[in-house]
């Protein structure tokens, strides 16, 4: 027997992914499959690409379910983690996708969230906060959006090569990164042949970005961000933008630098930008950077797969270094093409 993962939401498309990547990877097996209203339907119903588990059917999720397995995911809606987490053994590694255990401050999680702050846990960004991950018991898997805008501004920032109080970000967003749930804006006729801005001035990305931004920096960061939502199914791509008074190869020896020996972020060769296709399916997150001469900005460009690097394929990432395997067991920096 392998080490067993049981993983609370699968019937998502977070959930979803991290079956696919669990039956692919050498030394974890696919444990107890927990869902809510989709509780007693075979998984290949709502995940017809994973065959392997045609004779698996979707549990109650409760505490007793999935403190059977040696490591538990809970890819829940926000807010619905912290009970469940809180009734699970003290010594069993637990990753949540969600937000409820990423933020420091109980007023930022007032602010944006209305459910009871249930306290931080250590934040599952491994290329710039890996010592904390390392044989953890409790981690907190970054948003998709943050993921993006902090590996492109963090490295800068802590090269304190960019002012932290003037940083503006926009990221164009597919359409599972809302869900599964149905909303009429998220249907096919209205998002086709579409895109918008959505919850400007208020997504609730903004602490989680601000507080890794900050601890980096070593300073109090000011960030505006814009999320838009683009007719794609999958992909984030995050134009990120700071001033500075640094030259362009100065500000990419910086990337270069902070990921020469990660696995799965890549800093692009100069006039090379990233694709979200080019990461689809992988655990990769492409960069690229420039500098805006006229206007004293630096523009960092990131991609990745929401699904991926921005939610299942990190939190595996994140449970590897917890469990003391090769942090890149299950996983890859190759994307889909075409």
């Amino acid at each position: 027997m392998g080490i067993t993962a049981a993983v609370a939401g699968a019937s998502g498309y977070a959930g979803g992914e991290l079956l696919r990547l669990l039956l692919g990877h050498p030394e974890l097996e696919v444990g107890p499959v927990a869902a809510g209203a989709a509780a007693g339907r075979a998984v290949p119903e709502l995940h017809p690409h994973l065959p392997q588990l045609e004779h698996r059917v979707f549990a109650e999720t409760t505490a007793e379910v999935l403190g059977e397995a040696d490591v538990v995911f809970l890819a829940l809606p926000h807010g619905q983690s912290a009970a469940l987490a809180a009734a699970l053994p003290a010594g069993l590694p637990v990753v949540d996708l969600g937000a409820d255990h990423r933020l420091g401050r109980a007023e930022d999680w007032v602010r944006f969230y209305d459910t009871p702050y249930a306290g931080e846990w250590p934040y599952g960004l491994p290329e710039l906060f890996r010592d904390e991950l390392v044989g953890a018991r409790r981690i907190a898997g970054p948003g998709c959006n943050a993921t993006a805008m902090t590996l492109a501004l963090g490295p800068l920032l802590a090269a304190r090569l960019v002012e932290p109080t003037d940083l503006v970000t926009t990221t164009a967003s597919g359409t599972s990164g809302a869900g599964r749930g149905l909303a009429p804006s998220l249907l096919g006729s209205e998002v086709m042949g579409d895109a918008s801005a959505y919850k400007v001035a208020a997504h609730r990305h903004v602490p989680e970005v601000r507080q890794s931004l900050r601890r980096l920096a070593g300073a109090e960061v000011t960030l505006s961000y814009t999320p838009t939502l683009v007719p794609m199914p999958r992909g984030i791509l995050a134009t990120c933008t700071a001033r500075t008074r640094a030259g362009e190869d100065e500000l990419r020896d910086a990337l270069v630098r902070a990921y020469a020996d990660e696995p799965f972020v890549h800093v692009l060769p100069a006039g090379r930008w990233p694709h979200t296709a080019a990461t689809v399916g992988g655990n990769a997150c492409q960069i690229q950077v420039a500098v805006d001469v006229d206007a004293g900005r630096v523009v960092v460009v990131a991609a990745l797969d929401n699904l991926g690097k921005g939610a299942s394929g990190q939190a595996l990432q994140c449970a590897n270094l917890a469990l003391g395997l090769p942090e890149t067991a299950g996983l890859t920096a190759c994307g889909t093409a075409p």
